[in-house]
């Protein structure tokens, strides 16, 4: 069934969104519902409404996997050139200039649908790529690293990403090609200063994570009762009941992995939030999204119930974060761990943090309250980040190599990679 969704063809895919009723100013022309009305609005018009004008061109650009929220720069000229190619490509369609108006403050054209039997298979291969890098991520500097520590570094990033961090350009394939993005970063859904640019800044290619895995650990009360590793770019579903599933046959299905939260009924927990906790899983369905980009760590929250969290990019340390509602929020910023990370292996900053804790139903995080006193968190671990500072540490890089002075064990915490209640 998912797979028939996935492929519609075209004219099937159109019927079902001038049905839906979903996009304004997509209608039928006439009652035989033989042509229909499509905005053509152009992005350079002063009364522009991306949200609205591009919809549509979005949604066809999301059905056909080329372009994924979270990863992928939003580009409303490449989607309703896509789209326009698709239609003009397609012997299902064709367009009635006489009918179309666009030279009036909301135009639109009006297309025909070949009535035929059959028609040929439509092209899997359109010849426009898709250029893009994923809304607010900003082209951030770091310095070069000395020398000696370059050495240990460089093979270890050769590993993890497409293009080493330091100028010597790979090979790769990856499933799209970034451009810098000038747009300011996002913080726990919100804009926030950019960073000033320090030393040679970052070509955006050397932002590009090729490991996409997200370890994630689920915790009743402090008490692990469930642990995945995402395998795929797809991320992980942290959720109760059933995924979001309202929206297949316009984006298709999700292949993301789920990580169902278990039967509470199956661990030793203290008299009473047993219940609680069976009253709060139903809110929990849907649940969130998580994954990483090739420029950071992302998630969207599908759920009824509130989701709070902390980690690198959290405003709060001390008060409540919440994650609102159907909006995608950045949790880690790869420009910014790498300049932590830069700043580490000088021996001038802390190890970069990187693990991300989710509290589901209950407000974090707070001061004086710990994460084992909540009763279902999630801690997520997204393995590049975990992976490169043990190869680093193992290969000796970092203050450890460089005399130890008390300044230097100040920047050096230990950070466990278990549950706080551990």
């Amino acid at each position: 069934m998912e797979e028939n969704v996935r492929n519609m063809r075209l004219k099937e895919w159109l019927i079902a969104q001038i049905d839906s009723g979903r996009y304004t100013g997509l209608s039928w022309e006439n009652p035989e519902k033989t042509m229909f009305r499509i905005p053509w609005k152009h992005a350079a018009k002063q009364d522009y409404r991306q949200n609205e004008d591009a919809a549509l061109f979005k949604a066809w650009a999301i059905y056909k996997g080329k372009f994924r929220e979270g990863r992928d720069k939003a580009d409303p000229s490449v989607w309703k050139t896509r789209l326009r190619c698709a239609l003009n490509k397609s012997t299902d369609f064709q367009e009635v200039p006489d009918r179309s108006q666009l030279d009036i403050s909301e135009p639109y054209k009006v297309y025909l649908i070949v009535q035929e039997n059959s028609h040929p298979a439509e092209s899997q291969g359109n010849a426009l790529i898709m250029q893009g890098g994923h809304t607010g991520v900003t082209a951030t500097g770091v310095h070069l690293p000395l020398p000696q520590v370059r050495a240990f570094v460089r093979p270890i990033f050769l590993t993890l990403f497409h293009v080493d961090m330091w100028g010597w350009e790979i090979p790769t394939f990856d499933f799209c090609h970034r451009q810098v993005v000038k747009e300011e970063p996002l913080r726990h859904g919100a804009q926030v200063e950019p960073r000033r640019p320090v030393g040679r800044p970052l070509h955006p290619k050397e932002l590009q994570i090729s490991d996409f895995r997200l370890q994630v650990r689920v915790f009743y009360q402090g008490l692990m009762v469930e642990e995945v590793v995402s395998p795929s770019q797809e991320g992980c579903f942290i959720l109760h009941g059933s995924v979001p599933v309202g929206n297949e046959r316009i984006y298709g299905p999700c292949a993301a992995e789920r990580l169902f939260f278990p039967p509470v009924d199956a661990y030793p927990l203290a008299p009473g939030f047993a219940d609680a906790m069976n009253r709060l899983l139903p809110h929990l369905e849907r649940g969130v999204l998580v994954w990483v980009g090739p420029d950071g760590v992302f998630i969207k929250r599908f759920c009824q119930g509130r989701v709070y969290w902390d980690g690198p990019l959290a405003e709060n340390k001390d008060q409540p974060n919440k994650l609102e509602r159907e909006r995608t929020c950045k949790l880690l910023d790869m420009p910014i761990f790498l300049q932590e990370l830069e700043r580490f292996l000088r021996g001038e900053g802390p190890r970069p943090s990187y693990k991300i804790d989710l509290c589901f139903g209950e407000e974090f995080p707070e001061a004086g309250m710990t994460k084992s006193k909540k009763l279902i968190t999630a801690q997520v671990v997204p393995l590049f980040a975990k992976e490169l500072l043990q190869r680093l540490s193992s290969s000796g890089a970092g203050p450890a190599q460089q005399p130890q002075t008390h300044a230097d064990k100040r920047h050096r915490p230990q950070h466990s990679d278990t549950h706080p209640s551990a």
